[in-house]
C-alpha cells in the first residue's frame, strides 16, 4: 500500500505542479476573453434557470428541466469539497488557498459554460431521456470514438468509484468524531441507502437532489452568516490575511505562496468541477430551447458552489484560527470551527449536513458513471456490475485513510480534466457560434431557439432540428 501511495503522490506532484494549474487557468482565461466574459451574465443566468421545458421534437416529455439538470450537477458539486475540501485547503495551504479557489471559480466558470453548451449541442436521444457529455462530443465533434471511450472509462472510475469513496470517507470521519459511530456501522447504513436510490434510475436521483440540495445549502449558508455576524470585527483582518497569503507576502504553516495556489486550485476544481468534464453529463439531460441556456445555468452553479458555500466554510474556519498544523483532518476541522463559535450542537449540525451533502454527491457521481457506461455499451449486466462496485467503493471509503482517498481523487480528476480541456479547446469554435446565435436572438428581443442550420458543420448534431423543419407551413 505504501508503494501505491508513493506512486500516486509523485504523479500528483508532476500533474499539479507543472501541468494542470497552467492549463486550467490559462484556458479559463482564454475562454473568458473569447466569450466576452459570458460568466458574468448573472441576470440572464437567473432568467434561464427557471425556464420551463421549451420543446422536444415530439409530444412526449424528454429529459429534465433546466433546474433539475442544475440540481443533478449541484448534487455532485456541493458536498465534501465545500466542507472537508475547503478545510484541508486552508489548513495545508494557508488562508491564501481560499483566494485561489475564488480565482478558479471566476475564471473556470467560462470553461464550465463552454463544456455544458457543447454537452447540449451533441446530446443524443435515449428513449425518454437525453444523454450527453464529453464522451459524446469527443466522438461526434472530434470524430474520435476511442478517445471518447477513454474519457468514459476515466469519468466512471473517477466519479462512480474514487469520488464516492471520498464522500463516504468524509461521512465516516464526521460521524465518528461527533457520535463515536464506528466506520463499519456507517458503511452498512450508507451502502443500504445508496442502493435504494441508485437502483431507482435518473428520475429518482433528480427528484431527491432537487429537494435535498437547495434546502441543505440554504441552511448551511445561513448558519455560516450567523457565525460571521457574530465575528464582524474579525472579517477585515481575515480578508487582509487571505490576500496577503495568496500572493506570498506572508509565510504561514501551509508553506506560503506555492502551497496556497496548489491547494486552492486542487480543492477549487474538486468542489466546482469547472472544466473537469463531469457537469456536461448533467447539462445534456436538460430539455431546453437553446444549448446556451444550460451553459449559463451550469456556469451559475460554479459560483453557487465556490463563491457562496466554499467561502462560507473558509471564512468560518479562519475566524476560528484556521487550524493550521492541527491533528484533526478535513470535515473534523469544519466541525470544530462551528462548535467553537456556536457550541457543541453545531458539530452535530455539521455532521448531519455533511451526510446530506455527501450523500447527494454520491447520487450525482453515480449518474455520471451510469451515463458513460451507456455510452460505451448499453448493457444491463455492465450497469449492474457498476452499481455493485459503486457500493463496494462506498464501503472502502468509510474504512480507508483520509490522505489516500484524497490523493487518488486528485490524480484521477487531473487526468479527466486534461482530456476534457483538450476536447473543449478544439471544439470551442462550435460553442462560440452557438453563443453568438443566442446573443443575436436575445438582442432581437426573442426567447432564443436553436436550429442546427447555424452550424456550418452539422455532423454529429442529432437532437436539434433544422429551421426549415420547424417553420410553420
Amino acid at each position: 500500500m505504501e508503494f501505491i501511495e508513493s506512486i500516486v503522490s509523485n504523479l500528483n506532484d508532476v500533474l499539479w505542479s507543472y501541468v494542470l494549474i497552467i492549463v486550467l487557468l490559462g484556458l479559463g482565461l482564454y475562454f473568458t476573453i473569447r466569450t466576452g466574459f459570458v460568466q458574468f451574465s448573472i441576470r440572464e443566468m437567473f432568467r434561464v434557470i427557471t425556464d420551463k421545458r421549451a420543446y422536444s421534437s415530439d409530444s412526449e416529455k424528454k429529459g429534465t428541466s433546466s433546474f433539475q439538470a442544475f440540481a443533478i450537477s449541484a448534487a455532485s458539486r456541493v458536498g465534501t469539497g465545500n466542507m472537508a475540501g475547503v478545510a484541508s485547503a486552508v489548513a495545508l495551504g494557508g488562508p491564501g488557498a481560499l483566494f485561489w479557489m475564488w480565482i478558479v471559480a471566476i475564471i473556470g466558470a467560462a470553461s464550465g459554460f463552454v463544456e455544458s453548451t457543447l454537452g447540449q449541442v451533441y446530446k443524443v436521444n435515449d428513449k425518454n431521456l437525453y444523454r450527453g457529455g464529453p464522451a459524446y462530443y469527443i466522438e461526434k465533434g472530434l470524430k474520435s470514438r476511442w478517445l471518447g471511450i477513454v474519457f468514459a472509462v476515466t469519468i466512471t472510475f473517477t466519479y462512480g468509484l474514487i469520488f464516492n469513496s471520498v464522500q463516504s470517507n468524509t461521512i465516516s470521519l464526521a460521524f465518528h468524531d461527533q457520535f463515536k459511530i464506528s466506520p463499519i456501522t456507517v458503511a452498512v447504513i450508507l451502502t443500504i441507502l445508496t442502493a435504494l436510490v441508485i437502483f431507482g434510475g435518473i428520475r429518482s436521483i433528480a427528484n431527491v437532489s432537487q429537494i435535498i440540495v437547495p434546502v441543505m445549502a440554504i441552511v448551511y449558508i445561513l448558519l455560516s452568516i450567523v457565525v460571521l455576524v457574530m465575528n464582524l470585527e474579525l472579517i477585515p483582518g481575515i480578508f487582509k490575511l487571505i490576500f496577503a497569503n495568496a500572493f506570498g507576502f506572508e509565510q504561514v504553516a501551509g508553506g506560503g505562496f506555492g502551497a496556497a495556489i496548489m491547494m486552492g486550485v486542487k480543492r477549487g476544481l474538486f468542489s466546482n468541477e469547472a472544466g473537469m468534464g463531469s457537469v456536461p453529463n448533467a447539462a445534456a439531460t436538460a430539455d431546453v430551447s437553446h444549448p446556451v441556456k444550460q451553459g449559463l445555468v451550469q456556469a451559475l452553479g460554479v459560483f453557487f458552489d465556490t463563491l457562496l458555500i466554499c467561502s462560507a466554510t473558509g471564512l468560518v474556519i479562519l475566524a476560528s484560527g484556521g487550524f493550521a498544523g492541527s491533528e484533526i483532518e478535513g470535515i473534523q476541522i469544519t466541525q470544530s470551527a462551528f462548535s467553537n463559535h456556536l457550541g457543541s450542537w453545531a458539530g452535530v449540525f455539521v455532521a448531519i449536513a455533511i451526510f446530506l451533502f455527501a450523500f447527494s454527491s454520491i447520487l450525482g457521481n453515480y449518474y455520471y458513471g451510469e451515463s458513460n457506461i451507456y455510452y460505451i455499451k448499453e448493457s444491463k449486466l455492465a450497469l449492474f456490475i457498476y452499481r455493485i462496485i459503486v457500493l463496494v467503493m462506498v464501503v472502502f471509503g468509510t474504512l480507508a485513510s483520509f490522505d489516500f482517498v484524497w490523493a487518488l481523487a486528485d490524480l484521477t480528476m487531473a487526468i479527466m480534466a486534461l482530456i476534457n480541456l483538450y476536447a473543449i479547446t478544439r471544439l470551442f469554435k462550435i460553442a462560440k457560434i452557438v453563443l453568438d446565435d443566442y446573443l443575436k436572438q436575445r438582442r432581437a428581443g426573442k426567447d432564443p431557439v436553436f436550429y442546427r442550420d447555424v452550424l456550418e458543420n452539422q455532423d454529429g448534431v442529432e437532437c436539434w432540428a433544422r429551421k426549415e423543419d420547424r417553420e410553420e407551413p
